[in-house]
């Protein structure tokens, strides 16, 4: 089988690969990111301010790398028993006295990222 005279630059991929990244970010990410912040629950606003959008490598990641419970929030937390592991009891700023055990309640789930994801969105 013959193979065809048609030779396509080896530059023309970064140029592809630079008009990819800059659709994600400029477009989708953008996109992607003000929906969130738009559905994110405001209770302090710390998590709506630290949300981000970011692309490196033809991969959009949009999320919060500051907010260590941003996924808490997303995706809810179970009840659960605080104890102490290496102290008697627990105690903190503002408690009237130390205590054994924290019993914290479920926490449903109040997702903001898969429905900003999920959006129907036209190029």
């Amino acid at each position: 089988m013959a193979r065809s005279g048609v030779r396509i630059d080896p530059s023309a991929r970064a140029h592809v690969d630079a008009a990819i990244n800059d659709w994600l970010s400029d477009v989708i990410g953008d996109a992607i990111l003000s929906d969130a912040r738009d559905f994110v629950p405001k209770r302090t606003s710390r998590l709506h301010d630290s949300l981000r959008a970011e692309v490196q490598g033809k991969v959009l990641r949009v999320g919060s790398l500051d907010v260590n419970y941003c996924t808490a929030i997303e995706m809810g937390l179970p009840a659960m028993t605080i104890t102490p592991r290496f102290k008697q009891a627990l105690y903190w700023e503002g408690a009237d006295h130390p205590v054994k055990k924290v019993n914290l309640p479920a926490r449903p789930p109040q997702p903001f990222l898969r429905p900003a994801l999920f959006q129907r969105r036209t190029a």
